[in-house]
């Protein structure tokens, strides 16, 4: 007997040692973060595991397992009518609230979900329940994008999935099926899905052919650039939850469908050293010593490489390329954009690639909201339902539900 209570007491000081991490004092529900970084953790170990074991990619088993526990948390909704349609061969959920006394047209959202180009959908409960109360709260169309995912296909694809959807919507005809106002149509999406909404709206911009364009962009704590992992929130941030900074870099790999040998090159920035000229061109658009505030570049320094590899550019053309990193944009294509919402958390690894796309678009002239948050992490806004239900997501929801209510 006393041996079990041994085995059991070092038992759950194993598993203590693995749940616990040092958070910021700020951060809101740490322990309940905790819990949810170490079951993220250990599934992920255990797809990787399988990974290894080359009985499956461990992308399509993650996905697997999301769907599995997803089926049990499901939300529907009888205020909102939620139809799955297909926009130019991309897949769609339209989220529709019902017809409010003689109001002829709604405005509306495009919605692309996050999960690192590889993860989620606008199926899953999370972004369902998320589409579905900013269409309620907004009294909205929100259409959510359900493009293709990495392993499926790479980069470029996503973004000519979410392009495609979005440029379909916007047809006149399309929008008064959906008896949406053309002039009141906002583009959106947080994380991976920020990052290809505002590729989109870039997109857009320039087509001279477009006879709508939305209105607003609002982009939720959005990863737009694979310049520098050294910026003050990456090395901040490297090992906060849910997106440590060499899950990140591993996402962007798969993103470009690029070598897991290159990952710690990449960490130290050898793929935009001083002697790589194919990046030479981009710096001054990403000097974050110059676009950051000092309150968010405390006392860091950057990490520049005087000579590094520049075959990783050679191999992996796509870190470089405005579609697949809207902060490195030319000042001419960001003139173009339209009144912008950010939101950033302190306690994320790509905090500053928000901050430094707001400020980069106030100098090209577009009026931005920058909405930060001292408590939250990269996520939050999708944790709103048990078990995953932070403070921290209703909190950043409604204030980005407020912006569109008031902008929209």
């Amino acid at each position: 007997m006393r041996a079990a209570w041994v085995l059991l007491a070092a038992l759950a000081a194993l598993a203590a040692y693995y749940v616990y991490l040092p958070l910021p004092g700020t951060v809101s529900d740490p322990w309940k973060l905790m819990l949810m970084d170490a079951t993220f953790r250990a599934v992920q170990q255990t797809c990787h595991l399988i990974h290894y074991l080359r009985l499956s990619h461990h992308l399509i088993v993650l996905n697997y397992l999301i769907y599995t526990f997803d089926k049990l948390k499901y939300v529907s909704d009888n205020n909102v009518n939620i139809t799955d349609a297909v926009f130019d061969g991309v897949e769609v959920r339209v989220f529709e609230p019902p017809a409010k006394g003689d109001e002829r047209l709604k405005r509306s959202v495009i919605y692309i979900h996050g999960g690192g180009w590889a993860l989620a959908s606008a199926r899953t409960s999370l972004y369902n329940n998320l589409c579905r109360i900013t269409a309620e709260s907004l009294n909205a169309v929100v259409v959510s994008v359900e493009y293709r995912l990495v392993p499926e296909v790479c980069f470029p694809e996503q973004f000519y999935d979410a392009l495609r959807a979005t440029k379909h919507f916007l047809q006149p005809d399309v929008l008064a099926k959906y008896s949406v106002d053309p002039s009141r149509i906002a583009i959106s999406g947080d994380s991976a899905g920020g990052n290809l909404a505002a590729a989109v709206c870039q997109q857009l911009s320039k087509d001279e052919h477009l006879i709508i364009r939305p209105k607003l962009q609002a982009l939720i704590y959005p990863v737009l650039q694979a310049f520098d992992f050294n910026t003050p929130s990456y090395q901040q941030n490297m090992n906060m939850p849910v997106l440590p900074r060499y899950v990140m870099i591993s996402y962007w790999i798969d993103y470009f469908n690029g070598n897991y040998d290159l990952a710690h090159s990449l960490l130290i920035n050898n793929h935009t050293a001083l002697d790589v000229g194919q990046a030479l061109s981009f710096r001054g658009r990403l000097n974050w010593t110059s676009l950051l505030p000092s309150s968010f570049k405390k006392n860091y320094k950057p990490v520049i490489q005087t000579t590094g590899k520049a075959e990783i550019i050679q191999q992996i053309p796509a870190l470089l390329d405005v579609r697949a990193v809207p902060l490195l944009a030319e000042n001419e294509t960001l003139q173009l954009q339209p009144k912008t919402y950010i939101l950033t958390c302190e306690n994320d690894v790509l905090r500053d690639d928000g901050v430094m796309y707001a400020k980069r678009l106030e100098n090209a002239g577009v009026e931005v909201t920058l909405d930060h948050f001292d408590d939250c992490f990269h996520g939050c806004m999708i944790f709103t339902v048990w078990p995953t239900d932070f403070s921290a997501g209703v909190q950043t929801r409604n204030s980005y539900i407020k912006w569109l209510d008031e902008n929209l």
